[in-house]
């Protein structure tokens, strides 16, 4: 996508999308909370919303090159694991902090967040392990970013037992749902439907079935509610309401947005641009390697003409002594 689009879309897309599911989800007179909709950090504000607009921009930008056809690794796996534990620490601010103070039970959400996702990365790296055949640590990294996720709206309403299972089945449940774009073929590069909207959508109904009295009083659940009573039932049916609210809302106002920028300035870089790289061809700066060339400063056909395998002359191999 190009930047500048992207910029306006996403103000735009803040505007009309996240501050409305926002206000029906947390604020006393939103149609949603008066439900008594359980969304305790955002499952169906920030996860269901955005990665169902993420699906969305997709469809519509079409695959990348090589989509289907070439195996996409991750450039340093080293760097995607920096990367997740400090998404991983600052994640125990978003649900903990959505206390609203330093209490008991901030420091029981923060707990469950923990408990959630270390369930659901060891759940999807044994997933994918028996799927593929081996471990590997961008599993457990998915996995453990699915937790973060699925439990973001219960953290504040569940117990141990509820933040175990919400893990446990977040990890399998989010991989096959990142699965899908093989089969459906929607280049979904980063997987912000497959585990973000997905995850959302586990926890969210999870939640149903596990919120309980004992940490946020006056709350029901399938599980925790009195015998006999319906109350279990009847919140079960209010969580399905704000996923399928924020869903449809996402999915139709982005659709809207993003269809009239394209129209009006266009979403997608050109093919050449799309070849030579976005960090050079939009920004003109990239990651020099010792021994590579800067191609900051040089235009896209010059980029490309260095991309294209040299032709060396024969060297004689010599014999050389290593240490």
């Amino acid at each position: 996508m190009k930047y500048s689009p992207m910029l306006l879309f996403v103000a735009v897309w803040h505007l009309l999308v996240y501050c409305p599911i926002a206000h029906a989800n947390w604020h006393p007179n939103g149609f949603l909370f008066e439900l008594g909709v359980l969304d305790y950090a955002g499952g169906n504000t920030v996860h269901i919303s955005s990665g169902v607009a993420g699906l969305v921009s997709t469809v519509l930008l079409g695959h990348r090159k090589g989509f289907g056809s070439e195996v996409f690794k991750p450039y340093n796996i080293l760097f995607t694991f920096v990367g997740c534990c400090m998404l991983w620490v600052g994640w125990f601010g978003f649900n903990a902090g959505s206390a609203f103070a330093a209490n008991e039970r901030a420091a029981f959400a923060l707990l469950m967040t923990q408990l959630a996702t270390s369930a659901s990365a060891l759940s999807w790296l044994a997933t994918e392990w028996v799927v593929r055949g081996h471990p590997s640590v961008s599993a457990i990294l998915s996995g453990a970013i699915a937790g973060l996720v699925a439990i973001t709206p219960a953290a504040g309403y569940v117990d141990q037992t509820g933040a175990f299972f919400i893990g446990f089945l977040a990890g399998p449940i989010c991989y096959f749902g990142a699965q899908v774009k093989h089969r459906l073929g929607y280049d979904d590069a980063l997987d912000a439907f497959g585990v973000h909207a997905i995850g959302g959508v586990t926890g969210g109904i999870l939640t149903g079935f596990f919120a309980t009295d004992k940490v946020a009083p006056g709350v029901h659940s399938v599980f925790y509610s009195h015998a006999g009573s319906l109350l279990g039932a009847r919140q079960l049916g209010m969580q399905l309401v704000g996923i399928a609210f924020s869903a449809g809302w996402s999915a139709v106002l982005s659709y809207i947005i993003l269809k009239s920028i394209d129209l009006s300035w266009g979403l997608r870089v050109s093919e050449a641009e799309e070849e030579a790289g976005l960090d050079i061809t939009l920004h003109k700066e990239t990651l020099v390697v010792d021994g590579e060339t800067d191609k900051s400063d040089l235009s896209v056909v010059e980029i490309a003409r260095l991309s294209e395998p040299l032709e060396l002359p024969p060297t004689e191999s010599k014999n050389v002594d290593c240490i």
